[in-house]
């Protein structure tokens, strides 16, 4: 028997991110667009990058950070793929539809993104923001490199993974001047 979900505002939505790490800000635009969406991906970009200051997590670290903090939320009409960065735009529009699931409708506030894409004929929406000042992955990072509560900012199942990987010890060895 086919699966009879109600239609939704946009059928097939992508949102990229890096999610270094995942916060509570990015998993109030998840929600949001797992409301609008039937169904929607998740792209966590920059997939090859990790253990720098700026890019400390992996992309399977950063996948189980989005998992768990899904299923934690009830979200179960999402996708995640990983996706390297391809530093030659004329064809990074291409290399993303490859690398995922169907799509129609791009949500990004990246102005490179927002433009490959609009060119590519895909509709964009903007990604809600919330308490922007907040909740960034700089300002966990920041956090996590100086002691300060870091966990307040990410939901419990990305401090989970975290703390098993000892995230803070690797940010802190990363840094030469904390």
């Amino acid at each position: 028997m086919m699966n009879m979900r109600p239609r939704k505002h946009e059928k097939d939505s992508l949102i990229i991110g890096r999610f270094q790490p995942f916060h509570n800000g990015h998993l109030e635009t998840i929600l949001k667009i797992s409301e609008e969406s039937e169904e929607f991906t998740i792209g966590i970009g920059s997939a090859q990058y990790s253990h720098t200051s700026n890019n400390p997590f992996t992309a399977g670290e950063r996948y189980r950070m989005i998992a768990d903090s899904l299923k934690d939320a009830g979200v179960d009409n999402a996708y995640i793929v990983p996706i390297e960065d391809l530093n030659r735009y004329s064809v990074w529009v291409s290399h993303v539809v490859s690398m995922s699931p169907p799509f129609t409708v791009v949500y990004s506030n990246n102005s490179l993104t927002r433009r490959l894409f609009l060119e590519a004929g895909y509709k964009i929406r903007d990604s809600p923001l919330y308490k922007r000042s907040e909740y960034s992955g700089r300002e966990v990072r920041r956090r996590m490199l100086h002691d300060e509560n870091w966990k307040i900012l990410v939901p419990k199942a990305v401090a989970d993974v975290i703390d098993d990987i000892d995230g803070v010890g690797r940010m802190k060895g990363l840094v030469d001047d904390v």
